[in-house]
């Protein structure tokens, strides 16, 4: 119930600051839908407006300055809709922005210390950095802010300084992640491994690459450890944008409060080696796999990705990502009750030698 028009902290309400597009779903326009059917309010802020994902290679529009993001937010305050208990944050242009999102989540913590930040550092992938230098080390700045980071392979490696090619490298990048910085919760989105290296339960023989999707909590024992759970999946052939905003939209409902009946598992409920991240990853893995099957399908008869001929013709590519837009929309069962088919298995790791309580070094 809302008191004197604030939000009270047990609302499923989410302020989600991410960029939008007109057509398409990237960013808040692949995160709110999936939210709000899940029984999510989403109060939106949009760091950019643009037509359509720059993958098109053609859009037109704007990135809001720091100034206007911060009047956005200030007004919202000023208003008293500006309570939330969970954020939600993703793709934001430049190191001024960033800095009024960290002013936001801080002030956020003080108001209630039972905010839930999950931070989803949008900065590249597979090799290539899609912002700004200086704001790399600005994330890295921010992970002792979030509750949950959703970071792909290669944004750990950019967060952490170690390239992941192993178990044990694997194991350094989380405890870097846990331990310098005080993460209680990280999830690596899709992380790509030589074949058995990590736990794998595929229900078929599916000839498609194998990625893993990896959730890691931090538990308080003595030394400290971590609780690492890894869900082996087929890789779906072909290009997607926003498949990462939707992920993490699915991860903050699933793990934040109970989405549905069908879904939702208390920390009670669950076996003695799972936890409600793992049990969230099973279910936001479930519903991206279905949704990227769909938009697959959809696509099929389109022309492959083939980087010289879209340089050469322009409404080839257009076309291309036209076809690829998630089908977000046409996949509501599959979110309000996602088909999980591959299930989060443990993996040993063993306790943190020579790092506190606190995540300091001794």
């Amino acid at each position: 119930m809302a008191v004197h028009g604030q939000f009270t902290p047990v609302e499923k309400r989410v302020l989600s600051i991410q960029s939008h597009v007109c057509s398409g779903y990237v960013g808040n326009r692949a995160s709110t839908f999936p939210l709000q059917l899940l029984g999510w309010d989403v109060d939106v802020v949009n760091t950019v407006q643009f037509s359509n994902h720059t993958g098109y290679g053609r859009w037109g529009g704007y990135r809001n300055s720091a100034e206007v993001l911060r009047d956005v937010l200030d007004s919202m305050a000023q208003n008293k809709i500006l309570a939330q208990a969970h954020i939600l944050t993703g793709y934001v242009p430049g190191a001024e922005a960033l800095a009024v999102v960290i002013d936001v989540v801080r002030k956020a913590r003080k108001e209630n210390p039972d905010l839930v930040y999950l931070l989803d550092p949008v900065m590249g992938d597979q090799g290539k950095v899609y912002v700004a230098p200086d704001v790399i080390p600005i994330y890295r700045d921010m992970l002792n802010l979030a509750d949950i980071i959703t970071p792909n392979a290669f944004e750990v490696e950019l967060l952490t300084g170690v390239r992941i090619t192993s178990l044990s490298t694997l194991h350094t990048a989380l405890k870097l992640l846990h331990t310098t910085h005080n993460l209680p919760h990280v999830i690596i989105s899709s992380l790509s491994l030589p074949p058995f290296a990590l736990p794998s339960t595929p229900p078929s023989s599916s000839s498609d690459p194998l990625l893993y999707c990896i959730s890691s909590t931090l538990l308080p024992t003595s030394p400290p450890t971590l609780r690492v759970h890894a869900i082996t999946f087929p890789e779906i052939p072909g290009y997607f944008s926003g498949v990462g905003d939707l992920f993490s939209a699915l991860i903050l409902a699933h793990f934040s409060a109970p989405s549905s009946p069908t879904t939702y598992v208390s920390s009670s409920a669950l076996p003695p080696t799972m936890d409600r991240l793992a049990r969230a990853a099973e279910l936001a893995v479930a519903s991206v796999q279905a949704i990227l099957i769909r938009t697959q399908q959809a696509a099929s008869g389109t022309e492959g990705t083939d980087d010289e001929l879209d340089a050469k013709d322009l409404e080839r590519r257009v076309k291309r990502m036209r076809a690829r837009e998630l089908r977000l929309i046409q996949s509501k069962r599959e979110i309000e009750d996602p088909p999980v088919v591959y299930r989060a298995v443990p993996v040993a790791f063993d306790a943190l030698d020579g790092v506190g309580p606190a995540g300091e070094t001794r």
